[in-house]
């Protein structure tokens, strides 16, 4: 340890998306070649708030020491080689706190973060290099208050982070929701139905929008606009009786809100606050159904409705999200390397840059509906490419 210039921590946390390992492998391979030491938080935030500071007590559920071995064999792999969770330290429920710490913490709601920032000592942790969204990052941003040299990573595949137009996993997710929603297509034509697919999206349009810009969809609703379920119907029967084939497909954000309610799987949330969202492709297949005859002669249209969910987020990265976290990775170290922390990499316009990281304590990026969607057509809506970052409707500037 004598030799080495000081430690570099990495974590992920918050859902697994593709194109996480090869960050990591980024971070890792770059920092040891500047001669540093490499420690993998595992599980996230879960790590700095399990481990106990004792030498003689074993942590290796909480750290690892990272090497080319470790991430060269993860870097062609989906998910995440440290692991993840979505634990908020700051808002730790009394049955979380581990063991150890039950003495100290018995609130019903606790933060730990003199527990984190001493593990963090324990550890040697000179930067903290944590990748996720900004559930994840927001308490990256609670440490950088705390003195703790910070820089951050954007990953979710919604690409709702603020501060930058791409997260790590969008691209992939949109691959993915574009194939197969092309593979439905065969069953929903050989029926004549209206297919009703459900992809991710909590707060933010752009899973759906992108697939549907680029032919995967003829309609789409989103987080940002209440839609009427009358006027979609509407539309999805025009669709599907001049298609040649008698089909037609609509694209369903989780987030999206029918009479203005959001569609909820129970009413547990997570440390973040979070209820897990699902089950709005099923409900708006139901009613389309059951409207369909309206709009089609007073015959009912059968309407099949399929959730996407995990398929998206498993599996390998795509190009894009094996090159653009390689690119993060390096320039996080370029960042730490010349002294500077307190920033999220980012890409802005289509170029790679920074951007102070307290963007990430705010408001979730989302669509903007006037730009960007066309709430009469429900279709994503667009002047001119001209000058446009690579995936138009992106950009927070």
């Amino acid at each position: 340890m004598a030799n080495h210039k000081g430690t570099i921590g990495i974590l992920t946390g918050g859902g697994d998306v593709p194109g996480l390992n090869p960050a990591i492998r980024a971070v890792t391979i770059r920092a040891i070649g500047e001669g540093y030491r490499v420690i993998g938080i595992r599980r996230g935030w879960a790590g700095l708030v399990d481990m106990v500071p004792d030498r003689d007590v074993d942590n290796g559920l909480n750290f690892q020491e990272l090497d080319y071995d470790a991430v060269n064999r993860a870097v062609r792999t989906g998910g995440t080689l440290l692991h993840s969770s979505r634990t908020r330290p700051s808002h730790l429920p009394k049955d979380a706190v581990p063991p150890h710490l039950r003495d100290t913490y018995t609130d019903d709601i606790n933060d730990v973060t003199p527990a984190v920032l001493d593990n963090l000592e324990f550890l040697g942790i000179d930067y903290l290099v944590p990748i996720g969204g900004d559930d994840t990052l927001s308490y990256g941003y609670r440490l950088h208050t705390e003195g703790v040299k910070v820089v951050a990573i954007p990953k979710t595949m919604d690409n709702d982070v603020p501060g930058t137009d791409y997260c790590i996993g969008f691209s992939t997710c949109v691959t993915r929701t574009i194939e197969m929603a092309n593979t439905l297509r065969s069953t929903a034509g050989s029926h004549e139905r209206i297919l009703v697919i459900e992809i991710f999206g909590r707060y933010s349009g752009f899973t759906a929008l992108l697939p549907t810009m680029a032919g995967a969809a003829d309609r789409c609703v989103i987080p940002e606009h209440e839609f009427d379920i009358e006027q979609l119907t509407e539309l999805a029967v025009y669709d599907r009786n001049r298609h040649p084939s008698r089909y037609s497909v609509v694209l369903v954000s989780e987030g999206a809100t029918m009479s203005g309610e959001r569609s909820f799987e129970g009413d547990e949330t997570d440390q973040y606050g979070h209820r897990r969202l699902g089950g709005i492709g099923d409900k708006v297949a139901t009613q389309i159904s059951g409207l369909s005859s309206t709009y089609n002669n007073g015959r009912q249209i059968n309407v099949v409705s399929q959730r996407l969910g995990y398929l998206v987020r498993g599996g390998a990265p795509d190009a894009l999200d094996s090159i653009v976290p390689m690119a993060f990775g390096n320039l996080a170290l370029d960042l730490l390397l010349e002294g500077t922390s307190g920033r999220l990499v980012s890409i802005r316009n289509g170029v790679y840059d920074n951007v102070p990281l307290d963007v990430v304590d705010g408001s979730h990026k989302s669509v903007d509906v006037q730009k960007y969607y066309n709430t009469e057509r429900l279709r994503p809506n667009y002047a001119s490419f001209n000058s446009k970052p690579l995936f138009i409707m992106t950009s927070d500037l």
